[in-house]
Parts: structure tokens; C-alpha cells; sequence
């Protein structure tokens, strides 16, 4: 009988023990994604504190790590394309100016002197004056130079709605599906977040780049340090049971 309990211990013993230093595991790596954020953040907020710089030319495009420049401050000079301006729906929660709710980024290809061009987020048209006839007066002409914030393609997940390129209506803010149907054959690899000088008109609304880093690693962390603190003790209660149950048993 005695050996039978200590098989039993030994068994349940080692898979409480694997799934123990699993979950330990889990909550070491969430606290390595955490330093791993935390360090991200800082070092986008250091970046979007630099001077701007020239615009990635079309060169640089093949080779361009994006993500070493998200956020970075950039300036270029062209002229919009406001024939082929697009929108993207977002419902702007916290708006950094007047004007917050459904809507669209209003993003419009701006021309190179080498033909190229690159697709600027503008800012932020609410729901009805999307239309570029509402707001004519946005409708910037000639040369120009656009500040703003380079960003990278937005990520999609399995609930964002399929692209309307027909209606020149997307929903995420990805340069090469909206340079597809825009019919630009060469287009930047990454879009540019115009910032808060105003437009004419007062839209589109400038200066809106929402900057998300969800960072619940701690919390995560804690769940898996709980659970397998859980674990250690549901042993130790099914331990102590066990063997109290083969002393009365002898």
C-alpha cells in the first residue's frame, strides 16, 4: 500500500511539477515582455522628440526598416493629389482636437518630383463631411510641405471589415492595399501622420496619431505566478490527503 502511494506521489509529483515550472515559465517571459515595452515606449517617445528629418526617398524603400522608424518625425514636399484622396474609418475616442467620434483619417497620395508618392494621413473628417465637397477649403493646391510622423502599415485582425478599394473606403490604414486602389503603381511603403498645423477650413483635423502600446505583461505576469502558486498548493492539500488517508488505512 505504502508503495502505491508513493507511485501515486511520485506521478502526480512530476506532472504537477512540469506544469509548475510551465507556468513559472510563462510569468519569467511576460516580465522579459515587459522590460521589452517599457523600453519600446521610451525609446518611441525619444524618437518622436527629435527634429524632423527628409522623408525616406524612393531609394530607400526596398530596404527601409520600418519599424526603426515608427513615429519618427519627417517632413516632404510635394503636391496633393486630391483626386485620389481615401478614407479610413475610426471612431476617434479622446481627440486632440474639437472635433472626436465616427469618422474617417482622410489620407491623400502626395506627388514626388520623381513621379513617386506618398499616401499622408491629413487628419480626421467626421461622419458626413467626408466628402471632399464639404469641406472644399481643405482642399489644399499646389506645393507643399507636410511635418508629421511616419508610421508603418496598420494590423489587421479577423474582425476588420474587407476594404471597399470601389469607394476608395478601407479600414485599416495600410499603404499597399489603399496605393492598389488608388491605382499607385509606386507608392511608400509606409504613410506619414500629418501634424496639428491646422488645414484650411479646419479639416481634415491634423495632429491625431493615436499612439497605443497595450502593456498588460505585469498583470499576465502575476496570473501565471498565481497560477502556479495555485498549483503548489492544490498538490500540497491532494499530498497531505493522500498520505493521512494510508496512515489510517495501516
Amino acid at each position: 500500500m505504502a508503495l502505491s502511494v508513493a507511485r501515486r506521489l511520485a506521478v502526480v509529483g512530476a506532472a504537477a511539477l512540469a506544469a509548475f515550472a510551465l507556468l513559472v515559465g510563462l510569468g519569467c517571459w511576460q516580465l522579459q515582455r515587459l522590460a521589452w515595452k517599457t523600453e519600446l515606449v521610451a525609446r518611441i517617445e525619444r524618437r518622436m522628440a527629435e527634429p524632423p528629418r527628409p522623408a525616406p526617398g524612393e531609394a530607400e524603400w526596398p530596404t527601409l526598416d520600418i519599424d526603426a522608424l515608427a513615429y519618427a518625425p519627417v517632413r516632404v514636399e510635394g503636391v496633393f493629389d486630391h483626386a485620389r484622396e481615401a478614407r479610413v474609418y475610426v471612431a476617434l475616442g479622446e481627440p486632440r482636437g474639437a472635433i472626436g467620434g465616427p469618422g474617417y483619417f482622410i489620407l491623400t497620395p502626395l506627388m514626388q518630383d520623381d513621379g513617386s508618392a506618398i499616401l499622408v494621413n491629413r487628419g480626421f473628417a467626421p461622419e458626413g463631411r467626408q466628402d471632399p465637397a464639404t469641406r472644399p477649403d481643405g482642399q489644399t493646391p499646389g506645393r507643399v510641405t507636410v511635418s508629421g510622423l511616419l508610421r508603418g502599415p496598420e494590423d489587421r485582425n479577423a474582425f476588420t471589415p474587407a476594404d471597399e478599394p470601389a469607394k476608395r473606403l478601407f479600414f485599416a490604414r495600410d499603404p499597399g492595399p489603399i496605393a492598389a486602389g488608388l491605382g499607385l503603381a509606386r507608392a511608400a511603403p509606409f504613410t506619414i501622420d500629418a501634424d496639428a498645423t491646422p488645414n484650411p477650413g479646419g479639416l481634415p483635423q491634423g495632429g491625431e496619431t493615436r499612439i497605443s502600446f497595450p502593456n498588460r505583461h505585469l498583470e499576465y505576469a502575476l496570473t501565471w505566478f498565481g497560477l502556479a502558486a495555485a498549483l503548489l498548493g492544490v498538490f500540497g492539500v491532494y499530498a497531505f490527503g493522500l498520505l493521512r488517508d494510508a496512515r489510517r488505512r495501516a
